[in-house]
């Protein structure tokens, strides 16, 4: 098992046709994540990736039963996309952006608290499971299955940590990097009541 993610996550990326979108959920598909469709205003209808491109979240969760949202939006829009994937039933949302306002942040935090969902970051590199799913921008050959669960808030940190237990000889089931950003979805505490909860952690 595994927390947050794995490979019958159903996966859409919003902000998809962007420049950091696009080079990243590159790097998921090839890393072997569920992705099955983007998310961009405007762009409904096109293909990128050889995946769908919708107009907006809600028909990615109607039409394809997508369950969890990667962000790449600009900081300006991203609280809207956050508040958009709770609303639309996403129950994973992991929010790559950095730079989002803290009074955005305040009011997602307070909205998501009407909704059955988790969110990851903002400004964090992601979750992984290793061999099964990387929504994020982490180098997944880092990471190599097992049983410990890391979680951190930096990047570059979760990545020391995965090699370090790597080279004992262990291997990782789940890593989550909560974001460094004064107000954030996910605490130390939450993920790991999560791992707490998980038999194979």
């Amino acid at each position: 098992m595994s927390v947050l993610v794995d490979k019958n996550s159903r996966v859409i990326v919003q902000g998809l046709t962007g420049k950091e979108g696009t080079f990243h959920a590159g790097q998921m598909i090839e890393y072997g994540t569920n992705i099955i469709a983007g998310v961009t205003p405007g762009k409904g209808g096109q293909t990128h990736l050889n995946r769908p491109v919708f107009n907006t979240v809600k028909e990615t969760v109607d039409e394809l039963q997508a369950d969890t949202s990667i962000i790449f939006v600009p900081p300006a829009y991203a609280a809207k996309a956050i508040i958009e994937a709770a609303e639309a039933g996403i129950k994973v949302i992991i929010t790559i952006t950095e730079g989002i306002p803290i009074s955005d942040m305040i009011k997602v935090k307070n909205h998501l608290n009407k909704f059955s969902c988790i969110m990851v970051g903002p400004n964090c590199p992601g979750v992984i499971t290793p061999d099964e799913a990387k929504v994020g921008i982490m180098p997944g050959f880092i990471f190599k299955k097992g049983k410990v669960g890391i979680i951190s808030k930096s990047g570059t940190l979760t990545y020391e940590a995965a090699d370090q237990v790597v080279k004992q000889g262990f291997g990782i089931s789940t890593a989550i990097g909560i974001g460094g950003d004064p107000i954030i979805g996910t605490t130390v505490k939450d993920a790991m009541e999560m791992f707490v909860n998980d038999s194979e952690t």
